[in-house]
């Protein structure tokens, strides 16, 4: 076939469920036409498409692999006029199982090429269900030679290269590329390199949509050969763009398109945990979502943060007051639902607690209050919110944060009840910035209120529990400020302890954070799944073990931890002894 002096490329930037062989079967079918209704030769669609990216161990399932083909081949078919569509799926050759791009055209499947390198680090586990492909050389497509490097093929040299030296004149690039807030300019930077090194355009193409705790974004784009970025789809929405192409003296190049502008920073992070909420609830078809507003920051950014991903009328908040609720909390919590615009509810805790006491008077008969009674507000919470999910079918958000969890300031079955945490990923401070964020804008398709819906003295007021009188957070804590930087040295940079004390930390204190994360292990194992946003959040990227004695600074003359043989002050089945004297911050 001679090679056409044009050819158009439709980029389908869309949002595939896991496991939905049909669903996604008839969304690619959707864009395929209009694809072919805009003049497009190929579509592009991103990796694993038909199957939902990540599918993890559904794929070895043998009905599902099946289901699959009988899937991609139905698809050809109907397909079979107009455009060819490349797409995402698995393949199984000689007994092995791949991750594969394949062309449909004509009806038929004309070709596949396997992924190369499988990335095994973080979030990514994908050497556990596929094999390795060889190395690809470029496929046929309308008289163009496309190389296609699938996702983490681009990050390194080798497939690339040799997609070059075999003769590929356009590189597109299907993606399942979760977001973190570094994502975006490495993608770039990876891209350019490509690109440098083999002297040829490159189509970009990722999905977009919350699958569990990842979110993906989207943002696909095309590289000309020159490094000029041609066209730059939107962030955190689904986008079907056709390109030009024109062939030169110096191979193929993309026409001018449009050019998005894409969210950076703390307009990132928001739209990502409202994607990853709206996903989630809708994905695993709940009517909407019930959450304690407790007057603090916590719950009152979760609360704006569902009303913009589900509209208000699918968010109802109950404020679940004790006697150690503070005024201030009660007019905050309420000021924040009417500013949203969301349900209001308030039932006292004061009767079922009491209840709970007086049974439990005589197993405690003798001992002092502690923070035993504290945890059984908490348990009291939770337990209200899971009956009301129960009766009227709404999924219970839990809205603690990244630092809470990180130190386990949170209590099992009590503000940890629920289905789902968009804020899981965000330090404390970070979440005081996203919501002043927030009450200056709207985000790009949220349906929430416009202007502050945020209190100013939620922004202002000391966090506190209220689980016993005049109680804050800095009781047991160090300000968030320095919690959260000692947090970052050791989750996210796993740095050594001497380091985060030249960075002006308190050696004690350092000490102290670092034992209760390994000691908070065990919670966050039984804690909800939640959007990540960092580039290592807890649960798929940071994988410690809940039995663990390793503690760097018992090794450290400078800084020694108590004697080994007071193993009683270390329980992991005892909330009082994990974090004293605090249960949760403001989640409820």
């Amino acid at each position: 076939m001679n090679t056409p002096a044009q050819f158009r490329i439709a980029l389908a930037q869309l949002n595939p469920i896991v496991g939905d062989l049909a669903g996604n079967a008839a969304m690619a079918k959707r864009a395929h036409a209009q694809s072919r209704a805009e003049g497009a030769d190929l579509i592009v669609l991103s990796e694993l498409f038909l199957t939902g990216y990540p599918p993890e161990d559904l794929v070895l399932k043998p009905a599902f692999q099946k289901a699959t083909l009988a899937t991609l081949e139905k698809l050809a078919r109907d397909c079979a006029d107009g455009p060819a569509m490349l797409i995402g799926s698995i393949w199984q050759d000689n007994g092995l199982l791949y991750n594969a791009a394949i062309l449909l055209d004509g009806g038929q499947i004309e070709a596949v090429r396997f992924k190369v390198d499988l990335p095994n680090y973080g979030v990514f586990d994908e050497k556990r269900v596929f094999a390795p492909g060889p190395m690809p050389g470029p496929m046929s497509v309308r008289g163009v030679r496309i190389g296609v490097p699938i996702c983490e093929d681009i990050w390194g040299q080798d497939v690339v290269e040799t997609l070059a030296e075999t003769g590929a004149e356009i590189l597109i690039s299907p993606n399942g590329s979760p977001f973190d807030w570094p994502k975006p300019d490495l993608r770039m930077n990876v891209a350019v390199a490509r690109v440098t090194e083999s002297g040829l355009p490159l189509v970009y193409v990722n999905q977009i949509g919350g699958q569990d705790e990842l979110v993906f974004d989207g943002a696909s784009f095309v590289l000309n050969a020159d490094r000029s970025l041609a066209a730059q789809l939107p962030a955190w929405r689904e986008a079907l763009v056709v390109t030009t192409w024109a062939r030169g003296n110096d191979g193929w190049q993309c026409a001018a398109a449009e050019v998005a502008r894409i969210p950076e920073g703390d307009a990132a992070a928001y739209q990502a945990c409202v994607l990853g909420l709206r996903d989630y609830v809708q994905k695993n078809g709940f009517p909407g979502v019930v959450l304690g507003l407790s007057g603090g920051i916590d719950s009152a950014l979760v609360a704006a943060m569902a009303a913009d991903a589900l509209g208000p009328d699918k968010v109802h908040t109950i404020m679940l007051p004790s006697r150690f609720t503070s005024d201030d909390s009660l007019h905050d919590a309420a000021d924040c639902a009417k500013a949203l615009g969301l349900r209001y509810d308030k039932i006292s805790i004061d009767p079922p607690v009491a209840g709970l006491t007086w049974g439990l008077k005589d197993m405690f008969a003798g001992k002092e209050a502690d923070i035993t009674e504290e945890n059984l507000q908490s348990r009291v919470r939770g337990t209200i919110l899971m009956a009301i999910s129960n009766k009227f079918g709404g999924m219970v958000v839990t809205t603690g944060n990244k630092s809470e969890m990180s130190v386990g300031y949170a209590t099992l079955y009590g503000d940890m009840n629920g289905g789902y945490n968009p804020i899981k990923d965000l330090y404390k401070m970070e979440v005081y910035r996203l919501a002043r964020w927030r009450n200056a804008n709207v985000p790009d398709g949220g349906l929430g209120a416009s202007g502050v819906v945020i209190p100013e003295r939620i922004l202002t007021k000391a966090p506190s529990a209220e689980l016993r009188p005049d109680q804050t957070d800095q009781d047991s804590l160090p300000p968030y400020e320095q919690l959260d930087d000692i947090l970052r040295c050791l989750v996210e940079h796993e740095m050594a302890l001497s380091d985060v004390v030249a960075r002006g930390h308190n050696p004690e204190t350092v000490k102290k954070i670092e034992r209760l994360l390994y000691l908070a292990e065990y919670k966050r194992r039984q804690a909800a799944p939640g959007v990540k946003i960092s580039a290592k959040n807890f649960g798929r990227d940071r994988r410690y073990p809940v039995t663990n004695k390793f503690r760097e600074g018992s090794s450290m003359t400078s800084m020694n931890h108590a004697p080994t043989d007071k193993r009683q002050s270390d329980p992991l089945l005892h909330d009082k002894r994990v974090v004293k004297p605090r249960v949760e911050s403001d989640g409820m």
